[in-house]
């Protein structure tokens, strides 16, 4: 029996599938397309995300495929050019197509150990207090310990589940695709410009091998959002939208996608979890989708493989769900603003002048943009503390390196700058790293595996104290 079936090869199963290999849990993936997608979902990532990649040691890799930009403000693509300063050494955005994003994830999962199984279609789904019992479409069955669904916000795992999914329909499609033109640069700058004055959803995007990004709004709202427009639907969009068809041709991929807004009621029931757009949807602005999915991942791995491995605390993987789930609902009614400010009516545009007024203080161009690049998350842990508790701590600069570097194992790590605290009998979950750093004003931190602080302080009682919580308790006989 497999420990767990994560369902879906995007980026928050596969990053899921790594996570939980760095705490030797067994894992197969289970994707039912045939090969990988080429269809570029998304096009980066922003500062958070980055970071969670430089825990892993995998930036570089994304680096040397990606181009760096600037983390400069653009909520509701009010685009303010200056760096907005974010407390973090990653304070970028990264530009990246989303099949070289899921390439590398998905050789790092397979180098930890990880199985990814392509045409395996879940049909079914069968649980009981020992384990999920998992129907695929050619009348075969795996079973495991528990099962993820990261399968999309179409997620068979979802609907099997009977989890509700309130929030609204789409009200606009888009239609998004790769293709090549047949008109020179400069008049594709000239038309888009012009048309971008009054539909933000429009847009040519140039791409390596002369081929465009195109996004068009769709003439309506498709029942059946999971079938591609046909090229000539497509190149008609085109020429009723910005006059010109630009000659497309050749084209790579066609999709389609909406801009509804949903919820799921609950992240899991018993030993069946979901992650990623499984869990939530809402509309692209802000390229938050990729990130937040990753995320939820990264949060849900190293919980999943306590509870696997019996050192987990009473609690612990419910604290998936009650920390990524107000996270998500935070990213849904931001987009939901974002999208309001994008409408041509007269009285979203009016909010939309006064607001391009107001991203002129650079309190507010910050709050907006961490809204969108997700360092602002502080995780409610219930009691009150130092301000770093509940907060992902920066790659701080150590005297024998960066914090991050220490983190690719994905343990918890107690980083001590008095050098008279320890973590003997925790030895097994937490990395004792004595150092110090002129960029953190605290004795000692408790870094959770995710990088969220758990405690800070320097008095050893209280750290015993607070270890158990996160990391199990004690081994016998420490």
């Amino acid at each position: 029996m497999t420990d767990v079936l994560v369902v879906g090869s995007g980026p928050t199963g596969l990053m899921l599938a790594a996570e939980l290999r760095l705490h030797g849990v067994s894992v197969v993936v289970l994707e039912k397309a045939a090969e990988p997608t080429k269809v570029v979902r998304s096009l980066g990532m922003h500062a958070r995300t980055i970071e969670v990649m430089a825990q892993r040691g995998l930036l570089d890799k994304l680096l040397a495929v990606g181009t760096k930009h600037p983390a400069a403000g653009f909520f509701a693509g009010i685009s303010k050019p200056r760096a907005v300063p974010l407390d973090s050494a990653h304070a970028f955005t990264l530009g990246i197509p989303q099949p070289k994003i899921d390439a590398i994830l998905a050789e790092h999962a397979v180098a930890l150990g990880a199985e990814i199984r392509f045409g395996h279609e879940v049909t079914g789904l069968r649980q009981d207090e020992r384990g999920v019992d998992v129907e695929l479409a050619d009348g075969t069955a795996l079973r495991a310990r528990y099962v993820v669904g990261c399968d999309g916000g179409r997620s068979t795992v979802r609907k099997l589940l009977g989890i509700g999914f309130p929030g609204e329909p789409s009200t606009d499609d888009t239609l998004l695709g790769e293709m090549a033109v047949a008109v020179p640069p400069e008049t594709v700058t000239e038309v888009m410009t012009e048309v971008r004055r009054t539909q933000p959803r429009f847009g040519l995007m140039p791409l390596a091998g002369g081929t465009y990004r195109i996004g068009v709004p769709a003439a309506d709202v498709a029942e059946d959002r999971s079938q591609p427009p046909s090229f000539e639907e497509f190149r008609q969009r085109l020429i009723v939208v910005a006059g010109t068809d630009f000659g497309v041709h050749s084209p790579v991929w066609l999709s389609r996608f909406g801009d509804s807004t949903r919820l799921a009621d609950r992240y899991h029931v018993d030993r069946v979890l979901l992650a990623g757009d499984a869990a939530h949807v809402h509309p692209p602005v802000g390229g938050q989708g990729l990130g937040l999915g990753v995320q939820d991942a990264f949060n849900l791995g190293w919980k999943l493989a306590g509870e696997l491995n019996g050192w987990a605390p009473n609690g612990l993987l419910e604290t998936y769900e009650q920390e990524r789930r107000p996270v998500a609902a935070d990213v849904l009614d931001n987009t939901r603003a974002q999208s309001l400010l994008m409408s041509l009516e007269p009285g979203p545009q009016a909010v939309r002048r006064l607001l391009t007024e107001l991203v002129e203080f650079d309190e507010v161009n910050r709050l907006l943009t961490e809204k969108i690049v997700a360092t602002n998350i502080r995780y409610d842990f219930g009691e009150k503390g130092h301000e770093l508790l509940g907060r992902r701590l920066r790659d701080v600069e150590l005297k024998g390196g960066r914090l991050y570097d220490r983190m690719y194992a994905g343990r918890g790590i107690l980083l001590d700058q008095t050098g008279s605290l320890s973590v003997t009998g925790w030895e097994d979950r937490v990395d004792h790293v004595v150092d110090v750093s002129e960029e953190l004003d605290a004795p000692a931190v408790l870094l959770r595996p995710d990088g969220h602080v758990a405690w800070v302080g320097e008095d050893q009682a209280d750290l015993v104290a607070h270890l158990p919580r996160w990391f199990g308790q004690r081994s016998t006989g420490a």
